[in-house]
């Protein structure tokens, strides 16, 4: 390690340290990005461990040092909340398969692997992760602790299938934990933002492989709505559901699938196969949509007009247009988040996702009483001259179905609603060519506003 920037008494401590054989690797000068690249910081250290002992020593040393330790993964965070001037940590190098129990399906890895690495290995064994989001970047131990959650009615966070982890504290011990071995602090470690200590090893109960075979519909926001309000059925109907709503053109994209097991496969019940894809689907959409953002920063009201012209040319412009895929899990839900962005997501109950939907499409679109679809907004900001990208992502999730309190195995900060499914809604603001987008801090305050005024939280 380098000495360039560091304080002398950090120096000489760690140099004092050094003859007990468990390597320190760490080095100055590391500038920190997000992945949008939103939010940067200069840690006095960054280190990345590769053992046990070396993420105990880092512990210890920065004890000693009087350092705090913030913990990063892929920087997939959308906020500041991995910025530090102290020490970052990175576990990119704990990332190894331990052990897996192919009969029960328990699997004990290091917590830094990510979850594509993971999702690799498992398929070798013939397993998979019960439940994942829709970025494939995070560490498993990054997904754990900012509550990641699918799609599904039929899960809630993806920590739900974890049954051990081990922790390394501020003392610089290591403990297990679980439902029945300190459950407080198990609770705590399933969803603790990296703060409560250095989660280094894990241990959850893999589902056997399987796949999704899916079909995704254009359908008009009153029809989706319909459904919807028509006793759930828009999320019941599979297994694993979401929706993309376009505000402006008042239409949504409604994506559906269901479990393919490899019994199915192997029988020939079902077979892969991608979706039908066109020239605008490749690097071309890409540079098209990237560069209509860019424009709309200079001519914000065409905002809606592209929204129309490239949902459209991805997805079709007629409402009932259908397009179907049967690929692995990872594959069929892993999504590609495009551009640099700005995004929020909060927590409400299912139940008031159509008011919700009926309440921030009337504000967006200045709608008045007597227009198709009005809702009283109650939003106390103004839309005049506001334009806001799409598509705003919805998705559900429940997780009274598997975890409680009662259990002892419910995160601490969980987010989702205790009496009910939840429902998520996810607000974007994308970063043109690293731009900054116009009205940020108004769209985010009004979004933020009704979604408290829905009984929300923020995930």
């Amino acid at each position: 390690m380098t000495s360039s920037g560091v304080d002398s008494r950090v120096l000489k401590i760690i140099k004092a340290a050094s003859s007990d054989g468990v390597p320190f690797r760490a080095k100055p000068g590391h500038v920190h990005f997000t992945w949008a690249r939103t939010f940067s910081s200069l840690p006095e250290l960054y280190i990345q461990p590769q053992s046990q002992e070396e993420v105990e020593k880092v512990v210890n040393l920065a004890r000693q040092c009087r350092r705090r330790i913030t913990m990063v993964g892929c920087g997939h965070s959308p906020s500041s909340i991995m910025c530090t001037n102290s020490w970052l940590v990175n576990l990119d190098n704990l990332r190894q398969i331990l052990s897996v129990d192919v009969e029960s399906g328990v699997v004990v890895i290091q917590a830094g692997i990510r979850l594509w690495q993971l999702t690799e290995e498992l398929t070798k064994y013939h397993l998979s992760f019960p439940v994942l989001g829709s970025v494939n970047e995070q560490s498993i131990a990054g997904a754990i602790s900012t509550g990641t959650r699918g799609s599904t009615l039929k899960h809630g966070l993806i920590s739900e299938a974890i049954e051990v982890l081990k922790i390394t504290l501020a003392s610089g011990k290591t403990v297990s934990c679980s439902a029945k071995d300190r459950p407080d602090l198990f609770r705590g470690a399933l969803l603790s933002l990296g703060a409560l200590g250095i989660i280094t090893e894990v241990t959850f109960r893999a589902a056997p492989a399987f796949s999704i075979k899916w079909s995704q519909t254009i359908q008009s926001e009153a029809s989706m709505l319909s459904a919807w309000q028509n006793q759930n059925n828009l999320w019941t109907d599979s297994e694993f559901v979401r929706v993309w709503w376009m505000p402006y053109t008042r239409r949504s994209v409604v994506w559906k699938g269901d479990t393919v097991t490899r019994e199915d496969l192997k029988l020939g019940r079902e077979v892969h196969f991608e979706p039908r894809s066109g020239y605008y689907d490749g690097p071309l959409g890409y540079h098209i949509y990237h560069n209509l953002l860019w424009l709309a920063r200079l001519v914000p009201f065409i905002t809606p007009w592209i929204e129309w012209f490239v949902f459209g040319m991805q997805y079709g412009f007629r409402n009932g247009t259908i397009s179907s895929g049967c690929q692995p899990m990872d594959k069929a839900l892993w999504m590609n988040c495009l551009f640099s962005q700005y995004v929020m997501e909060w927590a409400i109950p299912l139940h008031k996702g159509p008011e919700a939907i009926a309440r921030l499409g009337s504000w967006l679109n200045d709608l008045s009483p007597g227009d198709e679809g009005y809702a009283k907004p109650g939003i106390p900001f103004s839309p005049t001259g506001l334009y806001v990208h799409s598509p705003i992502e919805v998705r559900v999730c429940d997780s009274n179905l598997h975890t409680s309190d009662e259990k002892h195995n419910r995160p601490w900060l969980d987010s989702t609603i205790k009496n009910g499914p939840t429902l998520n809604m996810n607000a974007t603001l994308y970063r043109p060519y690293d731009l900054e987008p116009p009205q940020l801090k108004r769209w985010f305050e009004a979004f933020e506003w009704l979604m408290r005024d829905l009984g929300g939280k923020p995930h």
